[in-house]
């Protein structure tokens, strides 16, 4: 059924203390993440991973999945071509409702889960990659119990409005980015930085030199530093 995550990859490590949920991005599934993120993976101790596969068919590509349509807000991918930084993040928050209706079902299953471990929300760890990323920091934002961090590689702050009426949760964020990522442009990471600093959160931020738009092997290597001195506190 739409709206409701069935299918995951999970990776178990011992007796789990914390538990990682990484979100793939748009035209991408959980199954192919994993592959890429082996290393990332094979690097934790005691840690349930958890990767959830989208509930929606990718509108450009049926066999890949997405959190939500980029076309319903953005028919002609302007954000990628737009000249502007400012007119990039105006078509990104012009996006609130696809977050907030991903969102409401993501909720859901990040509460199951945690449920499942007898976790509490400070042994959460958000992590995700371009819209995946996005929802990933809209999600720590929104959460009623504060989360342990929240990880963002290629994604940014969108849909901010909504924090400007509902008081935000300030987990710890890491936002790693591509200098020359050439589908979300890398002065997002600055412009998302400053804002969640406003909100009250601590930020750390990664700049891979060249970077394109992917999950790189120092950015992983980054996350997991990230993850593990919070995780120590």
């Amino acid at each position: 059924m739409n709206g409701l995550i069935t299918e995951e990859v999970a990776h178990i490590r011992g007796n789990p203390q914390k538990l990682i949920i990484f979100l793939h991005g748009y035209i991408d599934n959980c199954e192919c993440l994993s592959h890429r993120i082996e290393p990332f993976i094979d690097s934790f101790e005691n840690t349930a991973l958890h990767l959830p596969e989208a509930p929606l068919p990718c509108e450009i590509h049926e066999s890949k999945r997405q959190w939500f349509s980029m076309h319903r807000f953005d028919p002609d991918d302007a954000r990628k071509i737009v000249p502007t930084l400012d007119e990039c993040l105006k078509i990104y928050e012009s996006m609130g409702l696809g977050f907030e209706e991903s969102f409401q079902y993501l909720n859901r299953y990040i509460d199951n889960c945690l449920d499942l471990y007898q976790l509490e929300s400070k042994d959460l760890y958000l992590c995700g990659f371009s819209q995946g990323a996005m929802l990933a920091v809209y999600t720590a934002l929104h959460r009623e119990k504060t989360i342990g961090g929240c990880i963002s590689f290629s994604g940014l702050l969108a849909a901010s409005r909504i924090f400007e009426k509902h008081k935000p949760s300030t987990p710890p964020m890491l936002l790693i980015h591509g200098t020359a990522d050439n589908l979300v442009r890398y002065g997002v990471q600055e412009y998302s930085a400053q804002k969640l600093r406003s909100y009250g959160c601590a930020v750390e931020t990664y700049t891979v030199a060249d970077g394109q738009h992917r999950i790189t092997e120092d950015g992983m290597k980054t996350a997991k530093s990230f993850i593990d001195s919070l995780s120590a506190k």
